[in-house]
C-alpha cells in the first residue's frame, strides 16, 4: 500500500473557510497555497452582490458588505464547518471589515466564539495586521478589487489607520471589474507601474476573491517589498493558529511571510 495514492485523509491539520456563496477564489487560493499535509474545508453562505456563476456588479453595493456579517447566517455557517474534525477557521471576507471598522469586527469575533466549537477563528484584515507586524511593515498599501468603490477603499485604508498603519497608497486597481479578466501578470502590471513608486514597507491585495497569490514571490524579488494578499494572509496565520507552524514555514513558493511567525 505504500504506493497508494494520496485521498485526502490523512491531512494533519484542516482549516476550514467561511466564503460567499458564488465565490470560488479563496478555496482555489488557499488549496493551491497547501502542501499535502494541509486540507481546506468550506462554508457559503448568501452574499446579494454576487449573481450566479460569480457576476458582479461593477461596484459592488454597500447594504450586502454588512448584511454578510449580520446574524443569523454567518453565525450558521460558521456553526456548522466548526462541527467538523478542523484545526482553525477562517473568514474569507475582506470588505465587511472596512465597513464595521475595528471596534464592529472585535464584536463580529466575540460574537462567533460561542459557535467555533472553541477551534481558532482569523480573517482577512485580521490576519493582514499580524502580517504587517511579523514583517515590521509600517508603511503599507492596500490594492482593493475593482468592484469596491472609493468609499469602500478609503474605509479600509481608515480600518488599518486605527491600528497605526501609514497607508502610502490606497484604490481600487484599474483592472476590468470582472473575476475572470484579472490575472496575475495584469495585477503585477498595475501594482508595477502604479504602487511602486509609493515605497511601501508592504504592499496588501485586499479582497478574497481577486486572483493574486500568483504574484507575491515574482514581485517581492522584483520590488524589493513585502507583498501580501487575502488569501495568502489567511492560510498563514491559520496555520499558525492551529499550532502548524512547521508546516507555515515549509510554503516557500508564496512569499516572505510564510517565514515568519505572529
Amino acid at each position: 500500500m505504500s504506493n497508494a495514492p494520496l485521498d485526502g485523509w490523512d491531512a494533519s491539520t484542516r482549516i476550514g473557510v467561511v466564503v460567499p456563496h458564488a465565490d470560488v477564489g479563496p478555496e482555489a487560493e488557499l488549496q493551491a497555497m497547501a502542501p499535502s499535509s494541509v486540507s481546506i474545508h468550506g462554508s457559503r453562505i448568501h452574499f446579494a452582490a454576487m449573481r450566479a456563476g460569480g457576476e458582479m456588479d461593477e461596484k459592488i453595493p454597500h447594504d450586502p458588505v454588512r448584511a454578510f456579517v449580520e446574524p443569523p447566517f454567518l453565525d450558521q455557517a460558521v456553526e456548522l464547518v466548526a462541527a467538523s474534525p478542523l484545526h482553525a477557521l477562517a473568514l474569507a471576507f475582506t470588505s465587511s471589515s472596512y465597513v464595521l471598522k475595528a471596534k464592529g469586527e472585535e464584536e463580529l469575533f466575540e460574537r462567533l466564539a460561542p459557535v467555533t466549537r472553541g477551534l481558532p477563528i482569523t480573517g482577512t484584515t485580521v490576519a493582514a495586521r499580524a502580517a504587517f507586524r511579523a514583517l515590521g511593515a509600517h508603511k503599507i498599501a492596500i490594492v482593493n478589487p475593482p468592484w469596491f468603490d472609493d468609499v469602500l477603499s478609503q474605509q479600509g485604508a481608515d480600518y488599518f489607520g486605527e491600528f497605526g498603519f501609514d497607508v502610502v497608497h490606497h484604490g481600487p486597481c484599474g483592472l476590468p471589474s470582472n473575476q475572470k479578466a484579472i490575472t496575475p501578470t495584469n495585477l503585477s502590471a498595475w501594482i508595477r507601474t502604479t504602487v511602486a513608486a509609493h515605497q511601501p514597507d508592504a504592499v496588501l491585495v485586499a479582497g478574497n476573491g481577486i486572483r493574486a497569490v500568483g504574484t507575491i514571490k515574482p514581485l517581492e524579488e522584483e520590488l524589493g517589498f513585502h507583498v501580501v494578499t487575502a488569501n495568502q494572509v489567511i492560510m498563514w496565520h491559520a496555520l499558525h493558529l492551529a499550532d502548524a507552524a512547521h508546516i507555515a514555514a515549509g510554503i516557500t513558493d508564496y512569499g516572505h511571510l510564510f517565514s515568519t511567525k505572529p
